[in-house]
């Protein structure tokens, strides 16, 4: 039996391969293209770029003072391209006309008289992106805390966390008193034993997935590990993490169906695997596990059997990870100080306020500080605080926190003015990025499939546009590049870039942030990925419908803030413009077919609608059904023929199915976050005009750079939100444009994405409707934990994020943590990647260390509360 104990690791699955073309070849070439073999050899890439310096003639002329002086371009390293320009400041450094306008389009001649691209420290020529020097300089510039400063957040922090560790150490308690009880002996008598493991493991619940942080049952026999929540469900007869494995089949029908064709086989819908079934089939797992799975009577839990994970023979012992009393004498203490400093709970705290004007019944938007965002009526909460990089208010940390904590977007203008003004144009960034592969996986957001490309042709589509063979725009996205967890390794000057640019780095610097708790976690100690990430995706101005450019509606575990770095613009022609109407119209009449014969009903209204198409995209089609003999088990499944290819679903595993006709290439599901059914009405917001039901003007297509249209949604709205979701299903396709089978969860699950129509819909059957904003360039969105967001790109956009665990949302984050519990066990989103509890109560611990040093010292050292290791308190000193 396998322990639920593991490490992260990276699972490879092949992917068809787009070759590289000769004019990549050129263009590397062209730019000194530094080849490297390894990661390693990056480091001498300026001893490379020496070696391959070409010299076609002499390197030096005679200037009008009689010396000799150099014509060679510092950004290409070439002489031989005509008239240079010298700049007047290191007096050292050349650049030509064309590397000038090509590299530096922004930039005109006399500012490279004046301070060059190197004094200026924005040089984006090979050699000087890949410097570490610049880069390491300001990635380790450490952020400066006054003493009052660290006071005042080491407070903040405890009195946002003291709930949750008083809940902790509650739950530690019960389950000490049971412990007591089956052992027959007083508090006092009753050890309990270290858990042995390693310090860069997470430890996991064998039956929920959950993170085990302190006290859980451990077998005396084998490796089976319970979490104290599965315990205290166990013995009341009521598990609710769900054992079951819940699978969904999707067939490719073929390129015609993406494109409004006719099918030949019985849409998935007639089939008798539906929604009801499944979930009546999940629950009888429940009941199955807890009559075969009992705990005794005196509260003892045996271990489960063999088929369960465990081995049926041995009982489950109280350990713990920390010191035994840890948790409770940290609380002791917090308390203590928190009396001292006479803090108040948070959500009576009347030092969070907002100046904001709409919270004074005034509707004044005046100076940009607010944006219109929702038309709710009888709300005070349709604006989003908007403010500037520089603006008097955005010093004003409080004022932020006011809007983080009520769980509100916020958008922050401007930010990239705060930069050095490196150049995030998607060829600098091809050229600056460390690594020795070419090709990468990426999205195709029509069919929800990955093919692997090479980065160069995927860069060349970003900036000039897609289409295929139909004339449909081909949207593809690259999500996570480079590499999760290698962003600064990989593109070191434009990960320094982008930490600078930051605003409010009290929370969201990825190194210094004094309020990012999840920066608190010792050094020794496995971290959760936090980013910064990058997310580059083609983006078209109109709703299409079928293969929108789109991150699918889903929820961030923590807080996160996207920063839009780059914006492109594709234009259609007008021949363009006339294929894809007519493509619509194919759409729409395949729409009123499956969704009439198949769900026995029509969506209220379907305007404009426009169902899914593929780019010329090497996967042939879609096709849909599901596996009458195994209702309790839908499978995921790839009906492509060619061998050794899995498929993945998002939020669900993907089996091979080995159906359908060959197919010349072949391509895998993946985790998609982007495309959706969408009705293809043109978007745009008024101040005086309601957001849903208009045929609204195409202002959001046409404000200057704009990029990216975002809908958040509060949180007190997600029980309706995810039962309309659930009521409407059958109408939003997914993986090869199928419809729906079914919905294991409406949000975790990210296969949905409300386009303007539904958005329209959803406001009039349940009466909500979310925050909708575009997002420009040089503007960084915060989007509070708990809050469920989607986006379309109207133009190819470079977006960069970063998460962060905020005191004001913890709550939020264990809210989330709780439902992934409830997932089948092979969701995706079942695994506790973030282990929030385990971050609050280091997070506390060195609060209080902080908070006694500089003001609560005692003489007396009644309390001693264990404290974290020393490593945790280094950044912070």
């Amino acid at each position: 039996m396998q322990n639920k104990r593991r490490k992260s690791e990276e699972k490879d699955i092949p992917v068809v391969m787009i070759e590289s073309s000769s004019e990549e070849e050129e263009a590397e070439k062209d730019d000194n293209y530094v080849g490297d073999s390894d990661e390693d050899s990056c480091d001498h890439s300026m001893e490379k770029m020496k070696k391959r310096k070409r010299k076609v003639g002499s390197d030096k002329t005679i200037g009008g003072n009689g010396k000799m002086e150099s014509k060679m371009c510092h950004q290409c390293q070439r002489n031989d391209k005509g008239r240079v320009v010298c700049c007047s400041k290191c007096k050292a450094k050349r650049y030509c006309v064309p590397c000038m306008t090509r590299w530096y389009p922004g930039m005109p001649e006399e500012a490279f008289l004046k301070a060059c691209p190197v004094c200026r420290h924005n040089c984006n020529c090979i050699a000087c992106l890949r410097l570490d020097g610049l880069a390491k300089h300001l990635m380790n510039v450490e952020m400066k805390f006054s003493d009052e400063e660290k006071l005042e957040y080491s407070k903040h922090i405890l009195r946002a966390l003291l709930p949750a560790l008083e809940q902790f150490n509650t739950e530690q308690m019960i389950e000490k008193e049971i412990e007591c009880h089956i052992k027959g002996l007083p508090d006092s008598e009753v050890n309990i034993r270290k858990a042995k493991y390693e310090k860069d493991e997470r430890i996991y619940c064998n039956y929920c997935s959950a993170s085990i942080v302190d006290l859980h049952r451990s077998c005396s026999s084998c490796s089976y590990e319970l979490c104290l929540t599965c315990c205290k469900e166990l013995r009341n007869g009521n598990l609710q993490a769900d054992a079951s494995e819940v699978k969904v089949q999707y067939i490719d029908y073929g390129p015609g169906y993406l494109h409004g064709k006719h099918c030949s086989i019985t849409p998935a819908n007639n089939g008798t695997c539906t929604e009801t079934t499944e979930f009546k089939l999940r629950d009888q797992i429940k009941v199955a596990v807890t009559s075969k799975w009992k705990p005794k009577e005196n509260g003892a839990i045996p271990c489960p059997p063999k088929d369960m994970g465990g081995c049926s023979k041995g009982t489950l012992n109280l350990r713990c990870i920390f010191s035994e009393n840890w948790i409770s004498q940290l609380l002791l203490k917090a308390k203590e100080i928190a009396q001292k400093c006479k803090l108040k709970e948070m959500h009576n705290d009347s030092e969070l306020h907002c100046s904001c004007p709409k919270y004074k019944g005034v509707n004044d938007t005046s100076g940009g500080k607010l944006r219109k965002a929702a038309a709710r009526e009888n709300s005070d909460d349709n604006y989003v605080f908007c403010p500037a990089v520089g603006d008097a208010q955005l010093a004003n940390l409080k004022h932020f926190q006011y809007h983080l904590f009520k769980g509100e977007p916020i958008i922050v203008t401007n930010v990239l003015d705060s930069a050095l003004g490196l150049s995030w144009e998607p060829m600098v960034m091809w050229r600056a990025c460390r690594q020795s592969k070419k090709t990468t996986d990426v999205l195709n957001c029509l069919n929800w499939c990955e093919l692997e490309m090479n980065i160069h042709q995927f860069f060349k589509g970003y900036m000039e546009g897609r289409f295929d063979s139909y004339g449909w725009p081909q949207l593809l996205k690259l999500n996570d590049w480079p590499p999760s967890g290698l962003f600064d390794e990989r593109l070191p000057r434009h990960g320094a870039e982008f930490s600078c640019c930051l605003p409010f780095k009290e929370y969201t610097h990825p190194q210094y942030g004094y309020l990012n708790l999840a920066l608190r976690l010792p050094d020794n100690c496995l971290k959760p990925d936090l980013g910064p990430k990058a997310y580059i995706a083609y983006g078209f101005p109109t709703e299409l419908g079928r293969g929108d450019s789109v991150t699918k509606l889903h929820y961030v575990v923590s807080d996160t803030v996207n920063v839009l770095m780059h914006t492109q613009a594709m234009v259609p022609t007008v021949e363009q413009l006339s294929a894809i109407e007519n493509l619509k119209q194919n759409h729409k009449a395949q729409d009123q077919r499956e969704f009439v014969t198949g769900a026995n009903r029509m969506p209220r209204r379907i305007k404009d609608s426009v169902p899914n198409v593929n780019g010329k995209s090497d996967l042939e089609g879609l096709n849909f059904s599901q596996d009458k003999q195994n209702c309790d088990s839908l499978k995921v499944e790839n009906s492509n023929k060619a061998e050794n290819m899995k498929y993945r679903q998002q939020g669900l595993k993907v089996e091979n199915s080995n159906k359908g006709e060959n197919k010349k290439n072949s391509q895998r599901v993946v985790k998609a976050d982007c495309g959706t059914n969408k009705i293809g009405e043109k978007y745009q917001y008024r101040e005086d005009s309601s957001l849903f039901g208009q045929n609204l003007s195409e202002r959001f297509e046409e404000e200057d750079g704009g990029g990216a249209l975002w809908d958040v949604f509060r949180r007190q709205d997600v029980p309706k939100l995810e039962e309309y979701l659930t009521k409407h299903f059958r109408e939003f396709r997914h993986i090869y444009g199928s419809p729906l089978p079914q919905v294991v969860h409406p949000i975790h699950d990210k296969t949905f994405y409300l386009s303007t129509e539904h958005k329209r819909r959803l406001k009039e059957e349940y009466g909500i409707e979310p925050w909708t904003f575009v997002q420009k360039l040089g503007e960084a969105v915060f989007i509070p934990a708990g809050c469920p967001h989607q986006i379309r790109n109207l133009k190819s956009c470079i977006n960069v994020a970063v998460d962060f665990v905020s005191p004001e949302n913890v709550n939020e984050c264990i809210r989330l943590t709780e439902e992934f519990r409830k997932l089948p066990r092979n969701h995706d989103a079942r695994e506790d990647k973030l282990e929030v509890k385990k971050i609050i109560l280091h997070a506390v611990s060195q609060a209080l260390d902080h908070l006694e040093k500089t003001t609560f010292r005692t003489t007396e050292g009644h309390i001693a509360a264990g404290s974290s290791s020393s490593s945790d308190k280094q950044k912070y000193k």
